[in-house]
């Protein structure tokens, strides 16, 4: 209370020496002392309560107030910049930074070369989540998703024993939220690409995140499963699959067979051709595998039944989708089923019957009840970047020479519109949307007789 009214004493000297100084100037321009004193006066004794008040009013408002307050005050509108509304605005400038650094070749030395920049604008190395977070999204622009090298350079932008949590307090409050998820996420993206850490990455997380930080036990769950997981697979796919569309096939095709002893046919080569009219034709690529165990179950088959091309069926390698059709049969009814004698020597590795003379007790059941699927053989498999009817035909026919049951066989094609929508990409999306639902198979089935399919084969064989 003694700071206020001495605020407010000084607040009225303030004053009037201000109206003293007024009426000294009027005094200057020809008013008499007296008339000005006496007009001051009047002045005082008339304004000085409500001066006062107001005076009172300011002081305390201004004892009271914070400056807090001043920095929180809403700013005018047309202050405001557009842009700022914009979210991500350190992704964007980091992508800028990328391309300018990277204008002509995007290449691992120019990537190295952005990092390089970045961590000498700056030693305190402000913005290097964001930073982090764009350099993961561009690494597979720049061919560098693959290199361990690039990955332990990238988490050497953090800043050192900042991040190191010092109590278990810390600990238990997850110190540097931000900054442990955005190593988890570097970790996570080596995880998906299947790159194994090594001991410079174990001691550049120790360096920034401490051995109980989450991206520290992200490592070691990596180091636990990793070589576990690493021999598992019998039949591993290479990391660089071929480009060459027919390589791609011969490949694809025979990890499908499962047979060392099937062969590979190519019977046709992706090539252009020119027509009589002068319209130019791409015809594509045909690829076949078939083995001589299939062969034999072809040559016993009955011609009497019709045999079906089915497909297009998917195969994925790694990030590669391809497609292959396969030549099949129904199953065989129980009644035309024959049994045929076993071969003992036929598979000395894995024998097809135990005979095993074991004591047996009146509870014991010799069958095993299993459910068999009973399905149709598989006789043959091909790869083409067309699935028409007509081409899967060549394959058909170029399969009659080494497998002449085929001419007196009706061939039934069963084909569905996979690939087709795929390898369609100028069509919309509001294609798809309109687009009438199929028919079911039955009721097609029903239209079109097996009579005229039968036909139709017979006459595109001959």
């Amino acid at each position: 209370m003694k700071c206020a009214r001495c605020l407010l004493q000084l607040q009225g000297l303030r004053l009037q020496g201000l109206q003293l100084q007024g009426l000294r100037l009027q005094g200057l321009q020809g008013q008499s002392a007296r008339s000005a004193a006496q007009h001051g006066a009047l002045l005082q004794s008339s304004s000085q309560p409500h001066m006062l008040r107001n005076t009172q009013h300011q002081v305390i408002r201004r004892f009271h107030r914070s400056p807090i307050n001043d920095k929180n005050q809403p700013i005018p509108a047309e202050f405001i910049n557009e842009d700022d509304n914009k979210k991500d605005k350190s992704l964007v400038i980091h992508d800028d930074l990328f391309e300018q650094v990277a204008r002509e070749t995007k290449t691992k030395a120019t990537f190295n070369k952005v990092m390089e920049v970045f961590i000498k604008q700056d030693v305190r190395r402000r913005g290097h989540v964001e930073f982090i977070y764009a350099a993961l999204q561009k690494m597979p622009e720049f061919g560098v998703e693959r290199d361990l090298a690039v990955y332990n350079k990238l988490l050497d932008v953090f800043p050192k024993e900042v991040f190191v949590p010092r109590n278990f307090i810390q600990i238990m409050f997850n110190h540097y939220p931000r900054q442990q998820e955005c190593g988890v996420q570097l970790l996570e993206q080596m995880e998906g690409y299947g790159i194994m850490p090594n001991v410079d990455t174990k001691v550049l997380l120790i360096q920034i995140f401490g051995v109980k930080g989450h991206p520290m036990r992200k490592y070691q769950r990596i180091m636990y499963w990793f070589p576990k997981f690493k021999h598992t697979n019998p039949y591993p796919i290479p990391k660089n699959l071929p480009e060459d569309p027919v390589d791609l096939a011969r490949f694809s095709l025979a990890r499908i067979a499962d047979d060392r002893d099937a062969k590979v046919t190519v019977y046709q080569l992706p090539c252009t051709d020119i027509t009589e009219s002068g319209e130019e034709i791409t015809l594509p690529h045909v690829v076949g595998i078939q083995s001589p165990s299939q062969m034999e179950l072809l040559a016993q088959h009955n011609p009497s039944r019709p045999v079906f091309v089915e497909g297009p069926f998917p195969l994925w390698l790694r990030d590669k989708c391809v497609y292959y059709y396969v030549l099949r049969a129904d199953p065989v009814s129980p009644e035309e089923k024959v049994e045929e004698p076993y071969d003992p020597e036929r598979s000395l590795a894995y024998p097809l019957q135990l005979d095993l003379d074991l004591d047996r007790g009146l509870g014991d059941e010799e069958s095993f009840d299993v459910e068999d699927l009973d399905e149709g053989a598989v006789f043959a498999m091909c790869m083409t970047s067309q699935g028409d009817q007509a081409v899967l035909n060549q394959w058909v026919s170029g399969l009659q020479q080494n497998n002449p049951i085929l001419g007196r066989v009706p061939t039934l094609f069963r084909l569905e519109q996979g690939p087709r929508e795929l390898q369609g990409a100028h069509k919309t999306k509001s294609d798809h949307q309109h687009r009438p639902d199929p028919r079911p198979r039955e009721e097609e089935e029903d239209e079109v007789s097996v009579e005229e399919e039968l036909r139709r084969s017979q006459e595109m064989k001959q």
